[in-house]
């Protein structure tokens, strides 16, 4: 793709006026490829890495994010050998996109499906620290001693996990609603620290990827991320908790 000038990159990102992005180029606070850019510089958006204040720009035109609501006895890859349906069955052929981490078969609720690369790696990696919020209803009474439990940390069979953080959202005499925000995201892993703890999940649905939420949503369905979307995940992953202010 031929080189564009930068201002008019940040611009079709939908972020920002190109005044607005000139300002920011003048002030220092645009790089382009880690190099902090002066305006007049051009750049080539399908593989420029263009970020402000830090935090990456969504800029590349042709990258999509899909956000679906994966039911129950959907599979989370992007092909099943066994011929069951996969998420990647769900959203438009084209562009083709593969999902962003993972949901177990029996459980159900938000997942992203895209191709732009650095963002799965951001959004998956727990080094990059964007959370995930699940909805859990479990067998029996949960009280705040198993919520310490499971924010202390509880020993699996493939190494110690905790949940950042914990709490009852309802609670009866036989069954419990508890909401979980996790680091990561292993295999089972949320299942297995309720089982551990004694209160097996009946059933769990993911409500958040990090600041991305839609009640909206329902089983099946599914919506293109909006660029400020993108931008809050990006910004999330960058530890900056916030987005690049649209101006």
């Amino acid at each position: 793709m031929k080189a564009e000038r930068l201002q008019k990159i940040i611009a079709h990102a939908g972020l920002m006026s190109r005044r607005a992005a000139e300002e920011l180029i003048r002030q220092g606070r645009v790089t382009v490829d880690g190099r902090v850019a002066r305006l007049g510089d051009r750049a080539d958006p399908e593989h420029a890495q263009v970020e402000i204040d830090g935090v990456p720009v969504p800029v590349a035109p042709e990258r999509v994010t899909y956000l679906l609501y994966k039911p129950v006895g959907v599979v989370s890859t992007a092909a099943d050998p066994e011929g069951r349906p996969t998420v990647v069955d769900l959203v438009p052929d084209t562009p083709r996109v593969f999902p962003v981490g993972r949901l177990d078969l029996d459980s159900e609720g938000l997942i992203l499906l895209t191709n732009d690369g650095e963002l799965a790696q951001r959004v998956t990696h727990p080094r990059y620290g964007v959370t995930k919020t699940y909805t859990v209803l479990v067998e029996g009474r949960v009280t705040p001693r198993v919520l310490r439990r499971l924010t202390d940390g509880v020993e699996l069979d493939d190494g110690p996990a905790r949940a950042l953080r914990a709490k009852i959202l309802d609670r009866r005499t036989d069954r419990s609603l508890v909401e979980l925000v996790m680091g990561e995201g292993r295999n089972r892993e949320v299942r297995r620290m309720m089982e551990t703890v004694g209160h097996p999940v009946l059933t769990l649905a993911r409500v958040a990827i990090g600041p991305i939420r839609d009640r909206s949503l329902r089983p099946g369905r599914w919506r293109r991320l909006t660029v400020d979307e993108v931008a809050d995940l990006y910004a999330a992953s960058a530890g900056v908790g916030r987005r690049v202010q649209r101006c």
